[in-house]
């Protein structure tokens, strides 16, 4: 699963906002994305991908939520 997936997942099982570490912990727990050298998900990575994706995320409150 892609990190940007691994995230909808997350937000969507949880029905609500997360910050980062907690996504990236539920990230790794469920083991829904590795990186290609088989470490598990940093903050770094998630924030990233929180920016790449925009039109899919939001921030608001130091927590990410979908977009609606």
């Amino acid at each position: 699963m892609k990190l940007q997936e691994a995230m909808l997942y997350c937000l969507i099982a949880e029905g609500r906002g997360l910050t980062v570490p907690q996504l990236t912990y539920l990230i790794n727990r469920e083991h829904l994305h590795k990186r290609k050298d088989g470490q598990p998900v940093s903050e770094e990575q998630v924030w990233a991908c929180y920016f790449r994706n925009r039109a899919t995320f939001v921030w608001e409150g130091g927590i990410i939520h979908l977009v609606m």
